[in-house]
């Protein structure tokens, strides 16, 4: 008779598969059955076009070139006009939809805090972001500027995402206004909604977090985009503590990391996050939507399959209608503009 002490109980371990639960994998992964072909194009046509350095200023400058040719791609699409303006000592863009079946609304406004790894994004990056959704929302559109790294550090676009925020409640009731995000702008403004709630201010009538959100990044989707896009795994499972903008910053506090406060998360707007399949930071996006959820707040989650990492800036993509779609449907139902 076999013994039944601890080994009867021990499930075996494969080959392939160590004690950790850890498994070598090594498979050809077919592009979405569920994606456009337009994304497929853009997938195999952009997955080799990253910075050559890891220098911040040499990647501010690749992407700055980058992000220049989908701007001008996106202002050809989308009819808008770009103003520069100066908003509680803040640089910022306002984007005013021109649609000539439309004119733009006035009675509410959407804030935009732009992606770039808190290092680059400024200006063209953040039109990327900002010109569709004033198009498909009729709503103008606020890109805010905030200080990166390598020059500032944490919390220095906290302060000025809440700076331009305060600006505008002076003309907007706070129930009127909308804050969205891609990859740091996402995380940003889960920041600031715990920055605000610090500061005693009343919080946006709703947010959008595309690309990431206010966790660590870890996961399956790390280890996945490490495969796909030929990346080290140390490198893409890195934490954003240890990156320029948020090293030396406490992962316990909630001002860095909302997640680790429940109180924190229980007093978000309604919120609304996207990420791809294939995004590196889709594991952190699926588990804050949870943490939200399990605090009580109105949180909704759509999943692109096959899409990664900011794939929705590439104008061209019927997914990127889409999400803008999305966002105009979410803003104008949770800011009660319908």
């Amino acid at each position: 008779m076999a013994d039944q002490g601890s080994s009867a109980h021990t499930p075996a371990v494969r080959d392939g598969v160590d004690a950790d639960g850890a498994v070598d994998v090594r498979l050809d992964l077919p592009f979405s059955s569920y994606a456009s072909a337009a994304a497929r194009r853009a997938f195999t046509r952009r997955i080799g076009e990253r910075p050559a350095s890891s220098d911040p200023l040499e990647m501010r400058a690749h992407y700055t070139r980058f992000n220049d040719e989908l701007a001008a791609e996106a202002r050809k699409k989308f009819e808008v006009d770009i103003i520069d303006e100066v908003m509680g000592g803040v640089s910022v863009q306002r984007i005013v939809p021109l649609s000539p079946q439309r004119p733009a609304r006035q009675d509410a406004i959407l804030i935009n805090l732009h992606g770039g790894a808190f290092m680059w994004g400024a200006g063209s990056g953040a039109l990327v972001e900002a010109i569709p959704v004033a198009a498909a929302t009729g709503l103008q559109v606020v890109a805010v500027d905030y200080r990166m790294a390598p020059e500032h550090q944490f919390p220095a676009a906290s302060e000025d995402a809440s700076a331009v925020y305060q600006h505008l409640i002076r003309q907007h009731a706070t129930n009127r206004i909308g804050i969205y995000g891609l990859s740091a702008g996402a995380m940003l403004t889960a920041q600031t909604m715990a920055w605000l709630q610090r500061k005693g201010i009343s919080l946006p009538g709703a947010i959008a977090m595309l690309g990431a959100a206010g966790l660590d990044f870890g996961g399956d989707s790390n280890a996945l985009n490490s495969a796909v896009m030929g990346e080290p795994a140390s490198e893409a499972a890195r934490s954003i503590f240890h990156t320029p903008y948020m090293q030396g910053a406490d992962p316990n506090d909630p001002l860095a990391m909302p997640v680790c406060n429940d109180d924190v998360l229980a007093r978000f707007p309604p919120s609304l996050l996207i990420t791809g399949s294939r995004d590196f930071a889709a594991s952190s996006v699926t588990q804050f939507h949870r943490r939200l959820a399990a605090n009580g707040v109105d949180a909704r989650l759509f999943m692109f399959d096959g899409f990664w990492h900011a794939f929705h800036i590439f104008c061209e993509l019927p997914e990127s209608d889409e999400v803008s779609r999305i966002l105009a449907d979410f803003f104008v139902r949770e800011l009660k503009l319908a």
